[in-house]
């Protein structure tokens, strides 16, 4: 049982570890900023991106130090996308909000409770957000993708996570449940998220769910940019347009998920 214990816990920090550097990616992490994402000693960190470096699940760059995801990953990762990734039926929704609004459009899958950004693309105008690229992670709540998918959730899921979730320690007291729940109707009136500059002052976002062959809220289409971008006048026009491309690449994965 004490070893049943033990091993679990072991794959718990190594999971952990992995997350860690994906959401630093492309640029990699140090030693000791993933001993305090993951709460470990620092040797103790080092032991375990060693280990996973000669498996080949991590890189180790000996010039600046830094940890990065290994051509294991790449390898085990290409044959689990054809079950599980749509990036190439979204992408080219992902560059139509980019070219028809100008700012920088993505698209983020749920896992668990979290969504990870999977696609980026960059609008025409000059000026840019970034708060959100390819790997990254927030907690559902977090960011108008993660609202977006969290407000079409079962009922009884989104009190379970707000209930047992404390997300104003990380993201600061504009996330409390009573805050996050006000948005959540708000999200559920419109059909779209809006996230205004609560992760990083003056960087707004928008997101509308995608959702699987079931029903559920799976993905997500977002934008983000400036706020002065983001005005009365112009997010219902942006609204439209996320919810146009999220319902046609929602209509395009129910018979692609269901084969």
């Amino acid at each position: 049982m004490g070893e049943g214990v033990q091993g679990a816990q072991v794959v718990h920090r190594l999971a952990g570890v992995l997350r860690t550097v994906s959401a630093a990616m492309p640029h990699g992490i140090a030693t000791s900023d993933v001993a305090r994402a993951v709460s470990l000693p620092r040797p103790t960190a080092h032991r375990l991106l060693a280990s996973l470096a000669a498996e080949g699940f991590l890189d180790h760059d000996g010039r600046s130090g830094r940890w990065l995801l290994g051509p294991e990953l790449y390898l085990m990762g290409s044959v689990a996308a054809e079950r599980y990734d749509i990036s190439s039926l979204a992408r080219e929704h992902v560059r139509a909000l980019a070219e028809a609004t100008g700012e920088s459009a993505f698209f983020s899958v749920r896992r668990g409770n979290e969504t990870v950004c999977l696609l980026r693309e960059d609008g025409a105008f000059p000026i840019r957000s970034f708060v959100l690229h390819e790997g990254r992670r927030f907690p559902l709540g977090v960011a108008s993708a993660g609202l977006a998918i969290l407000a079409f959730l079962p009922e009884q899921t989104v009190e379970n996570y707000l209930g047992s979730t404390d997300l104003t320690a990380g993201h600061g007291d504009g996330h409390g449940s009573d805050e996050i729940r006000t948005r959540i109707r708000d999200t559920r009136a419109l059909g779209y998220a809006v996230n205004p500059g609560l992760i990083v002052n003056g960087s707004w976002g928008m997101g509308a769910a995608v959702f699987d062959p079931s029903g559920q809220p799976a993905w997500a289409l977002s934008l983000t940019g400036i706020a002065p971008r983001f005005t009365d006048e112009r997010r219902p026009e942006l609204g439209r347009l996320l919810l146009h491309h999220a319902h046609e690449l929602s209509r395009k994965l129910r018979p692609s998920l269901s084969r």
